[in-house]
């Protein structure tokens, strides 16, 4: 059960992250709603929960961490790509962005097939 919870917040936190930089450009003001403020955060909570409890039910803590560890690095470059997106403006904006919509896509393809490598 946890992991179709797992897979709705991802997708949740894709549409959330991709709707606040849309907003973020072209109607910050509607950012200070304090829903908006607080929603993401909320939601990437419990993405972290789910994530901590399907390590925990699947037993991949007694595996190899190679891939534990990759998503964990990509997931503080999301966090700080995500930063700069809803901070700076412009081409910056943008370039943030799409760092962290990469870093997301990374994310998901390792949890996918517990490797790091599995593009290459």
């Amino acid at each position: 059960m946890f992991k179709y919870v797992h897979i709705l917040l991802v997708a949740l936190v894709f549409i959330s992250f991709t709707g606040r930089v849309l907003l973020a450009e072209f109607n910050p003001m509607l950012l200070q709603k304090k829903w908006l403020k607080f929603t993401p955060h909320f939601i990437d909570s419990l993405l972290l929960l789910t994530g901590i409890a399907l390590l925990i039910q699947g037993r991949w803590l007694h595996a190899d961490h190679d891939w534990l560890i990759a998503k964990g690095l990509i997931l503080i470059a999301y966090i700080g790509l995500g930063m700069l997106s809803m901070r700076k403006h412009g081409l910056q904006r943008w370039l943030a962005a799409s760092g962290a919509l990469v870093c997301l896509v990374f994310m998901v393809e390792i949890a996918v097939n517990k490797t790091i490598f599995a593009f290459f």
